[in-house]
């Protein structure tokens, strides 16, 4: 009796041990996004299925987060092997400045993905038209985790206005900042995100409401002197969010996928040809994706350095780097 149950606790431990194995080969690999309301969120569900479906023993999966602070610093402590950032923040916590005083963080990137775009947005009821309106008024400059209160920040010196003094500040996420503009607790507020943005989209619909977005575009050159060139002038053109028929001059930064110095060279280059090359695949996800192209792999537009990976994907194809 004693030997059979010998036996089989032998074999127990085998089975165990070979179910173990089995497992260990099974590679989960989790993606910081940032909130439900923005672009990064619905672009990282569509990642995580284009990687879990074409690398083998991959399974990716997209967090929600409170966006590029929280994802740069969740990649610093190996909980995430990806994720999401603006190149200023990523900047930030590659030299261990602002927000990551505490340590730099040894990021790569693997891929440039599409440029965020800084909405400052309010509604006509309030009377804001300028960046110099907001005086004043109560604004929300983002999430704490994002990098949107990182950019807001600088819009708003470089407008010659005092982010403490001269507002009333709340630090909500984008959905947030919808309610709370909906009911009358804000003014207006920051968010930097793709276009169109869902909770934008959602304001702008709204019956009785009239969507308005601040020009802020002439900012870019103080903030490039102060900060590095990392904004560059663009247009949220009429037409993007609903009943919104003028073109909006503003701020924009590009947006990496960014991973720390743990992924090996094999691996970062099967997660960049696969994003490439699946690129149809997450367009249909949202179409921001498009920007996921070779033509955009250049050094330029991402303030850390490429993952040795990704150059060699991007060499082979004759472009990047």
């Amino acid at each position: 009796m004693k030997k059979t149950t010998k036996m089989a606790a032998v074999l127990a431990l085998a089975l165990s041990a070979g179910l173990i194995t089995a497992h260990a080969q099974q590679k989960t690999m989790a993606i910081g996004t940032g909130g439900t309301g923005g672009v990064y969120y619905p672009l990282g569900g569509a990642i995580a299925n284009v990687l879990s479906k074409n690398l083998p023993n991959v399974q990716a999966t997209a967090e929600v987060t409170g966006g590029s602070i929280d994802n740069l610093k969740l990649i610093g402590t190996g909980k995430n092997e990806l994720g999401f950032t603006m190149a200023d923040a990523a900047l930030d916590a590659y030299k261990g400045e602002d927000k990551f005083k505490s340590g730099k963080i040894p990021l790569q990137a693997l891929l440039v993905v599409y440029p965020n775009r800084m909405h400052v947005v309010t509604v006509e009821s309030t009377g804001i038209k300028t960046m110099a309106d907001l005086k004043g008024k109560r604004v929300s400059t983002g999430s704490p985790g994002g990098a949107t209160e990182v950019m807001a920040f600088r819009v708003i010196e470089a407008a010659g206005l005092d982010k403490d003094k001269d507002m009333k500040r709340e630090r909500l996420g984008v959905a947030e900042s919808v309610n709370a503009i909906k009911d009358g607790k804000i003014d207006a507020f920051f968010w930097v995100g793709g276009i169109p943005t869902a909770s934008v989209t959602d304001l702008a619909a709204t019956p009785g409401v009239k969507l308005r977005l601040i020009d802020h575009a002439d900012v870019v050159d103080k903030m490039n002197a102060k900060y590095g060139k990392l904004y560059s002038a663009g247009v949220i053109k009429a037409g993007s969010y609903p009943g919104y028929d003028v073109d909006n001059k503003m701020a924009e930064v590009w947006n990496i996928i960014v991973t720390g110095d743990k992924m090996s060279n094999d691996e970062a280059y099967n997660i960049v040809k696969t994003l490439v090359e699946k690129k149809a695949d997450i367009v249909a996800v949202h179409k921001e994706a498009e920007s996921f192209s070779l033509d955009n792999q250049v050094q330029d537009r991402s303030p850390v350095p490429f993952h040795p990976g990704a150059l060699k994907y991007f060499k082979e194809k004759g472009k990047g780097g």
